[in-house]
């Protein structure tokens, strides 16, 4: 079928990531109220708490920047180019490490018992399976 939608198409996937990352990095301007940061962060010192919101804004400023490569620029990374096999190499490596993260790092007991909370860590477990494996077939195909 020529000019069908193919949602296997690398390209097509990499721009779908991309969309998703920067909503997600947009997500992180609600992140502190969505998880009750003021109240839980009210006990903590002002240095604690200004590192922690100037850590949230740069981790949502770097999904969003991170998200607008593949977003705007799919095409130029899947041309098998240098510089978009280093960047599908950075991205496959970067996203990589937050899935293995979401297993080894946050622990069990942030969500079990918890319904909205078991939900997060599912739905952020496949988000970061399908992410990951997008730019680890993209970098596969370019190589």
């Amino acid at each position: 079928m020529s000019g069908s939608l193919d949602l296997f198409d690398v390209e097509f996937q990499l721009r779908l990531v991309g969309a998703a990352l920067v909503g997600l990095g947009l997500f992180h301007a609600l992140l502190p109220r969505v998880i009750d940061w003021p109240s839980d962060l009210a006990g903590t010192s002002l240095m604690t708490r200004q590192v922690s919101y100037a850590h949230l804004f740069f981790i949502g400023l770097t999904c969003v920047l991170l998200g607008l490569l593949p977003l705007l620029l799919g095409r130029e990374l899947l041309a098998g180019t240098p510089l978009g096999t280093a960047l599908l190499t950075g991205q496959t490596v970067f996203w990589g490490a937050r899935w293995l993260f979401q297993f080894t790092v946050f622990s069990p007991r942030l969500w079990r018992g918890d319904t909205l909370r078991t939900l997060g860590h599912v739905g952020f477990s496949v988000l970061w399976t399908w992410v990951t494996a997008v730019f680890a077939c993209a970098l596969w195909q370019v190589l």
